[in-house]
C-alpha cells in the first residue's frame, strides 16, 4: 500500500484528557462557562444575578440539546453559536443600550469557555516524537481531523505543545459544520491534502466509531488506537480495522 496521507483524530489518539470522566468534563465546562459569563458582566451586557442565574439555566439546556442533536444529525453546533443563540435568547444582543457582540467577542466567550478544558489535554508520551519521524516520510502528509465545538482550541492546542508545524492541514467539525462519521468531513480533509480523489491511499488513526466507521464509508483504510476510558453515547465498531494499536508510535513499525 502507498500510503500518502495520515489523518489523526485528535483526543485521546494524539492527546489524552487527565483523570477523564464525565463529571471532569462538566466540572471544566462550568467552571468555563463562570469565565465566560464574568466577561459578560465586566462588558455590562449581564448586569444582575438573575440575569446571571437565566444565562446559566438556558445555556446549560442549550449546550445539551444541542449535543444529542448533533449525535442524531451529525450537523456540528458550534460554541460561538450556542453563546450566540443563548444572547438573542435573552434578548441581550441588539437591543438600544447593548452593541452587537463581534465575532472576536464571541470567539472570547468560547475561547474563556473552553480555558478549563484546554488545560487538561496533553500529549501522549509518544506522539510528538512519532510525528516528527512521519513528517520525515518523503511524500507522506499529515492531518488532524477533531469533533469539536471550538476550532482555535484544537490549533492553540497544537501550537502549545510545538507540534502544528509537523501538519499539512488541520480540520474541526465546527469549522466544517458536521461531525464524523459524516462522509463529507473526510473528503473536506483530503480536499485541503490535495487528495479527494484518493482516499484508499490515505490512513485514518482514531479511537471510536465516528473516526472508524465514517473512514471505512469513503474507503479509507482504518487504525484503531485503543483506549481505556468507554464514553456514554459510545457506539460499536462493526469492522476490524487495519491495525489496532495502542498509541501511534506502532504506525512506524507497522507501515514504514
Amino acid at each position: 500500500m502507498n500510503i500518502k496521507a495520515i489523518i489523526f483524530d485528535f483526543g485521546f489518539t494524539l492527546f489524552y484528557f487527565r483523570n477523564p470522566s464525565v463529571d471532569k468534563y462538566f466540572e471544566c465546562f462550568n467552571a468555563g462557562l463562570e469565565k465566560a459569563i464574568n466577561h459578560l458582566e465586566q462588558n455590562d451586557i449581564i448586569t444582575n444575578s438573575s440575569q446571571i442565574k437565566k444565562f446559566k439555566t438556558i445555556f446549560n439546556k442549550k449546550r445539551m440539546n444541542f449535543f444529542r442533536k448533533g449525535l442524531k444529525n451529525k450537523k456540528e453546533y458550534p460554541t460561538t453559536f450556542i453563546f450566540e443563540h443563548v444572547l438573542e435568547v435573552m434578548e441581550l444582543r441588539g437591543t438600544e443600550d447593548i452593541n452587537l457582540l463581534s465575532n472576536d467577542q464571541l470567539n472570547e466567550l468560547a475561547r474563556l469557555y473552553h480555558s478549563e478544558e484546554a488545560n487538561e489535554w496533553v500529549p501522549f508520551e509518544k506522539t510528538k516524537e512519532t510525528l516528527i519521524q512521519l513528517s520525515k516520510i518523503k511524500g507522506l502528509k499529515l492531518a488532524v481531523l477533531s469533533n469539536h465545538s471550538f476550532h482555535p482550541l484544537i490549533v492553540n492546542l497544537l501550537k502549545k505543545y510545538n507540534l502544528l508545524y509537523l501538519f499539512d492541514a488541520i480540520t474541526t467539525s465546527a469549522e466544517y459544520g458536521m461531525r464524523k462519521p459524516d462522509p463529507g468531513i473526510f473528503y473536506y480533509t483530503l480536499d485541503k491534502l490535495g487528495l479527494k480523489n484518493e482516499p484508499e491511499s490515505c490512513l485514518m488513526c482514531g479511537d471510536e466509531h465516528a473516526d472508524i466507521m465514517g473512514a471505512h464509508e469513503i474507503g479509507m483504510e482504518t487504525i484503531l488506537c485503543k483506549r481505556m476510558y468507554k464514553f456514554p453515547f459510545e457506539k460499536e465498531i462493526k469492522i476490524r480495522s487495519k491495525l489496532e494499536v495502542n498509541d501511534i508510535s506502532a504506525l512506524l513499525d507497522a507501515f514504514f
